[in-house]
């Protein structure tokens, strides 16, 4: 009697093999990065407890005071990446307008925000604006100086998203008879939105860290409320190691399901 020759693998075995060999290599990729993630969070914070710059007591006791400045930073970003995204559009349409008068004070409002830094624009509508009888509390203060900068960098993002609408599709509906606001409401703009999201979710996660100036007009956010009790307590170090956590953490939370957004826009597009 001969003996049978082992059966030969089918496609189907081959394919499940190598999907199984490249999930492990994921798994194993995942493993070593988060390892390297810990070690050296571990690290860093091993090295200033030993080196005497972290207070476990006023950690414990202080650190609840400081993270609920967290609920007053994602308040004042959402409510500052709503109306930057306002003035984005119509800055945007602005700066494409054929009216000079129009493109004249977009490009100007673009400029000034550009060349000039953030501290001092809200320093600025926090304390100018009294001179002119306008005073506003530190929280819409610090909102208004977000949003009226943030926008300026959006303005040229939406502009540059309006633009990359192609052009047939404006002109053929010119020539169906829709008017020109009409074409780009319905039209342009939601094209344009959808082109210019991930870059949208950059920028907030950018205002998430850019927040923090706005404690120089005592806006009670996370390094307001670190600077206040370090300073009161003497344990600067520590105060603001806990805002910086606080900080990442959001930053890479935001960016997560900013990834998850980008990732399902690009299903949707396929």
């Amino acid at each position: 009697m001969t003996a049978e020759a082992p059966a030969q693998p089918t496609r189907a075995d081959i394919i499940t093999r190598v999907a199984r060999a490249q999930s492990r290599m994921r798994l194993m990729f995942l493993a070593k990065f988060a390892f390297v993630w810990i070690a050296l969070t571990l690290g860093i914070g091993a090295a200033m407890w030993y080196a005497g710059r972290v207070d476990a007591d006023f950690i414990i006791q202080f650190s609840p005071f400081i993270i609920q400045g967290a609920g007053v930073t994602i308040l004042v970003c959402a409510l500052s990446i709503f109306f930057a995204t306002i003035l984005a559009v119509l800055g945007a349409i602005a700066r494409l307008s054929r009216n000079p008068y129009i493109n004249g004070v977009a490009s100007l409002y673009v400029s000034l925000v550009r060349g000039t830094p953030l501290l001092v624009q809200i320093l600025f509508i926090f304390f100018a604006l009294p001179q002119l009888g306008i005073v506003l509390p530190a929280i819409p203060a610090g909102i208004i100086a977000l949003s009226f900068n943030y926008g300026a960098y959006m303005t040229e993002i939406f502009r540059a998203g309006i633009q990359a609408v192609p052009r047939g599709q404006r002109e053929a509906a010119a020539a169906l008879g829709m008017p020109e606001n009409l074409i780009m409401r319905r039209i342009v703009l939601p094209q344009a939105v959808r082109i210019v999201i991930p870059a949208i979710g950059n920028d907030f996660v950018a205002m998430l860290k850019d927040s923090a100036l706005i404690s120089v007009i005592a806006v009670p956010e996370l390094l307001w409320r670190a600077q206040r009790v370090g300073t009161r307590e003497l344990q600067p170090i520590p105060a603001l190691m806990i805002a910086a956590l606080v900080y990442w953490v959001l930053t890479i939370a935001f960016s997560f399901f900013q990834e998850r957004l980008e990732r399902r826009m690009a299903r949707s597009d396929r």
